[in-house]
């Protein structure tokens, strides 16, 4: 496989990118846009897909003081998601964990309750991590998503996100036991693919 050719000396995640596609913009998050992203870190399901633990009720000044430093980060990425019919914050995209050594990053995108299932989450996966590739210059981006949430999964393979393997009981919830499946897309897939594998290779007519 054919490595990439950089675009970005080194990653400068110090800047803030604004991402606009036909559904979703993506910017710098701000401490103002905590009580839109609030529903998202109270709602159950949220918690069971992303498997977080912990206190049901999450303490908003903790949040306010997390988000109000995001813009400082300069070894991560934190976007909020803002629907471009409404204007409106209804969740975030981020990558972070960066390895400078492996030219690597982890991502995830969390959404509010009730924005799931109109493509949403699939074009914001898409300009973050094509942002990641084409800006940042990384060579790997990758992810694990729980067993229970195929329709995440899903959301991954169509931007190009390949199954690596399995982590057997990585997550202990209610009780049960729940493997997580470790996914990655590399820069020379994406230069292929642009976030589109279903279509790579077809002749637009």
């Amino acid at each position: 496989m054919v490595d990439h050719v950089r675009s970005a000396p080194q990653p400068d995640f110090a800047s803030k990118p604004t991402l606009s596609g036909e559904k979703v913009l993506l910017r710098p998050v701000t401490v103002a846009d905590v009580p839109a992203l609030m529903p998202m870190f109270r709602d159950a399901e949220a918690s069971r897909l992303t498997g977080s633990h912990g206190d049901d009720r999450p303490d908003e000044a903790r949040i306010r003081t997390w988000y109000d430093t995001r813009r400082d980060q300069d070894d991560r990425l934190d976007l909020a998601v803002v629907e471009q019919a409404t204007g409106n914050v209804i969740g975030e995209a981020v990558l972070n964990g960066w390895e400078p050594g492996n030219e690597s990053c982890n991502f995830r995108i969390g959404l509010v309750p009730g924005t799931y299932g109109h493509g949403i989450g699939t074009e914001a996966t898409r300009l973050i991590v094509g942002y990641g590739f084409e800006q940042l210059g990384l060579h790997r981006i990758s992810l694990e998503v729980y067993a229970f949430n195929p329709r995440a999964r899903r959301v991954y393979e169509k931007v190009g996100f390949v199954a690596e393997g399995i982590l057997r009981d990585a997550l202990l919830w209610e009780g049960r036991r729940v493997d997580a499946a470790v996914m990655s897309i590399l820069a020379p897939e994406w230069f292929r693919h642009r976030g589109r594998p279903e279509t790579a290779g077809q002749t637009s007519v």
